[in-house]
């Protein structure tokens, strides 16, 4: 599904718009998750044998796809990745999916006032969608989501783009108007994955990816503020 979205227009403050939905990303944007991930990445490591990478690398693998990244980053083959996403997933359902993450300090606040204010929001996470749920019925943000979208179980869908999709797809099935739809994010998965369906995408700096990442945005905020201003204007 492809989105058309209208001309921006530039004041002062940024880029400003009237919005009919938003989209967000979960780790990095809403949550501070980085502490949590990594702890249980190195878990995942050291019950599989394997040399646990630093903590200053796994912070890289923040954000994508967690099957991707074991094939990727730690050169294993699709049946070992599988297998290490198996020992991943155990032991954050022992854990606990939201263990070692907090919300970002100021963006509960936004998103209740989009709420407020009557705009449809989603999440569009790479987390698998039960973690999703899990971590947002945690922190008590659940109720502000029209639509709670993450990678599948079976990791079918777990591309931004995949995962993009399938929030529109039920977004539209529940009649959300998606003509001018933005999606909040921290990595350039994000950024590409909204592109493939014609979405801007808000890059927020309190997350996990560079500056570098950024280039593709159609803007950077540095603080919830900035943020609230670009979505509610």
């Amino acid at each position: 599904m492809s989105i058309t979205s209208p001309d921006l227009m530039s004041t002062d403050s940024g880029v400003t718009r009237t919005w009919s939905c938003v989209l967000f990303d979960l780790d990095g944007t809403i949550t501070d998750s980085a502490p949590g991930i990594v702890a249980r990445l190195a878990k995942t490591f050291a019950t599989l044998g394997l040399p646990v990478p630093s903590e200053d690398e796994l912070l890289n693998w923040v954000g994508p796809p967690m099957l991707e990244s074991l094939e990727q980053r730690a050169g294993m083959t699709p049946a070992e990745a599988l297998d290490a996403l198996t020992v991943y997933r155990s032991i954050s359902a022992v854990d606990g999916p939201w263990t070692g993450s907090a919300v970002f300090p100021g963006i509960a606040g936004v998103i209740k006032n989009l709420f407020a204010a009557g705009i449809p929001l989603a999440i569009t996470s790479s987390k698998p969608e039960s973690q999703v749920t899990a971590v947002l019925d945690h922190f008590g943000l659940s109720q502000y989501f029209t639509e709670l979208c993450g990678a599948s179980e079976d990791e079918v869908r777990s591309s931004k783009a995949d995962v993009i999709e399938e929030a529109l797809r039920r977004l539209t099935d529940q009649g959300i108007d998606l003509s001018q739809v933005v999606l909040v994010g921290d990595r350039h998965h994000d950024v590409e994955g909204a592109a493939v369906h014609g979405i801007p995408t808000i890059m927020v700096e309190w997350g996990y990816g560079s500056p570098v990442e950024a280039e593709h945005a159609m803007a950077v905020v540095h603080s919830t503020d900035q943020l609230s201003k670009l979505l509610l204007g």
